[in-house]
């Protein structure tokens, strides 16, 4: 299916979606409607990792304010949260290669992700605020991925921060250099994820949010049916099993 704001793509197990509303990636209700379409389309599809990428001079300066007049705003924040209801629903590990500014809605999208990658020159925050309103996903999510009071603070100050300092407060994972973004940010992503298999890249993406999100008593129990009723019934864990006995690479079949 072709999209006017963002390029879909499926090679070799890795699913990507690029935002190409140029210049800023701004995420108007039609750019949304399509990534939701897009996002849908790789839930139930055998894949090792879905990439959120983008085009242009930012990965999104975030939500069309246009889009949050009374009119238009119930409708906005709907098609708009239903991108991390889809993207929470996506068996494999998620990756925002982020080459540039990540704002308000951009920010959170890029964050929401399992990973995030980002070049030197990337900046990321919350300035919401400073229009009078606030953003409900990085309310959720930010308490998790760093302390308490400094998520508090970027989200009312609205400070936009740089990829460093976002990687000090645990807010992203690497920091790569702008001239071989892209290059090095895809070697990164083929070597330490997509060499693994994606039946066991999933299972073990499921257990981690089981023990994210549950008591410990509760999670291990899930966690342990889990490794024993699904994840060893699996022919790559015994291949990969096996292949570390045998002394040799495993062969995976991904299922």
């Amino acid at each position: 299916m072709s999209y006017k704001t963002i390029i879909v793509e499926e090679k070799d197990m890795i699913g990507k979606i690029t935002f190409n509303n140029l210049p800023l990636n701004i995420l108007n209700i039609e750019m949304m409607k399509e990534l939701n379409d897009a996002i849908k389309s790789f839930i139930d599809k055998n894949i090792k990792v879905l990439i959120l990428n983008s085009n242009g001079k930012a990965f999104s300066a975030g939500v069309d304010v246009s889009d949050h007049t009374k009119d238009k705003v119930k409708d906005m924040i709907h098609v708009f949260h239903d991108i991390f209801n889809n993207l929470h629903k996506i068996n494999a590990p998620t990756v925002a290669l982020v080459n540039g500014a990540a704002l308000g809605g951009g920010c959170e999208v890029a964050t929401f992700c399992d990973i995030v990658i980002a070049s030197e020159k990337s900046k990321f925050g919350q300035p919401e605020i400073k229009v009078g309103v606030f953003p409900p996903i990085a309310a959720a999510i930010f308490p998790k991925l760093m302390s308490s009071k400094k998520a508090l603070e970027l989200i009312l100050t609205g400070e936009v921060i740089k990829a460093n300092e976002a990687k000090d407060l645990g807010l992203i994972n690497h920091v790569l250099p702008v001239d071989n973004f892209d290059e090095e940010a895809e070697k990164l992503v083929n070597e330490k994820l997509a060499s693994n298999s994606a039946i066991v890249l999933q299972l073990t993406k499921r257990s981690f949010i089981e023990g994210a999100t549950r008591n410990y008593s509760d999670s291990i129990k899930k966690i342990e049916d889990i490794y024993l009723n699904e994840l060893m019934k699996t022919n790559d864990a015994n291949e990969g099993l096996a292949a570390f006995l045998e002394k040799r690479p495993p062969v995976w079949k991904n299922k």
